[in-house]
């Protein structure tokens, strides 16, 4: 047999196998709350973990805003994704994205905060303000937050900040007068920031940021990176890398999970950048 022949049956069997050279690795990726370089930081530990538990390569990915990531899900340019419920309820429809996963035992509460030396003791006082927000479509920060002003005849002024960090610290340093956030990203502020600012308002609870995952992954993947996500969860040797994040541990979801935000309407809100 000739060796062209030879190599040529190699290259089929190699591709048939599931063992292809220079295959793509998965792709995670991760809306950018925070600057790319923390949300690496922060989130690589965890996806290292579940590389290894998996025996999958993946790949920590983030985009340079809310927006970009956004257009990024839009195209399914990530085969996991960590997204907020928004996002999900669009890009389920949209994308045919699944659900895999969302934090255990908690609901996501948007948050106003105002500086904490502020003169401003309510919603009322914020009438006439601008306010910074993340993006127009992170859910609980800008879109539910937002929707509480409205309703509340509160006119304010939108500016938008590409993520909560800088939302937090736009109000820290008196550019605006109150800042649209959560509890997960404002609670890991370093100390300097936090001990400035003061929660002036807190909306009620929705269920929580999903992980989930292209249409076209591997039912067998799903299932190995929820294993994996369920196994850290329950390793208390391993918390440091929920701590990380932000989150406690997760749980399986269905889509049907995003009924509460679903019912909110959200076609009559703030679309995301597509």
């Amino acid at each position: 047999m000739g060796l062209v022949l030879r190599c040529a049956i190699l290259k089929v069997c190699l591709i048939f196998s599931g063992f292809c050279l220079g295959a793509d690795p998965i792709t995670f990726g991760v809306v950018p709350q925070q600057s790319a370089k923390k949300m690496a930081e922060k989130w690589q530990p965890l996806i290292d973990y579940v590389s290894d538990f998996t025996g999958l390569d993946i790949q920590f990915k983030t985009a340079k805003d809310i927006p970009t990531f956004e257009s990024d899900l839009a195209l399914g340019k990530y085969d996991v994704a960590y997204m907020n419920p928004y996002h999900f309820v669009v890009f389920n429809e949209s994308a045919g994205y699944r659900s895999l996963a969302h934090q255990r035992d908690t609901k996501i509460r948007g948050l106003i905060v105002v500086h904490k030396d502020s003169s401003i003791k309510t919603i009322d006082d914020l009438a006439g303000s601008e306010i910074a927000f993340p993006a127009p479509a992170a859910f609980a920060a800008s879109i539910i937050t937002s929707a509480h002003l409205r309703n509340s005849n509160i006119p304010f002024i939108p500016r938008y900040v590409n993520s909560h960090d800088s939302v937090y610290l736009a109000v820290q340093r008196d550019f605006f007068n109150a800042g649209g956030g959560i509890l997960r990203t404002l609670d890991t502020l370093p100390e300097n920031v936090r001990k400035d600012l003061r929660i002036l308002w807190t909306s009620e609870g929705y269920t929580p940021h999903p992980i989930a995952t292209h249409p076209n992954m591997a039912e067998a993947d799903r299932q190995a990176i929820l294993n994996a996500l369920i196994a850290v969860s329950n390793d208390t040797s391993k918390s440091w890398l929920l701590k990380n994040i932000g989150l406690s541990g997760f749980t399986a979801s269905d889509d049907k999970d995003w009924d509460d935000v679903r019912t909110l309407g959200i076609a009559s809100l703030s679309r995301p950048h597509l």
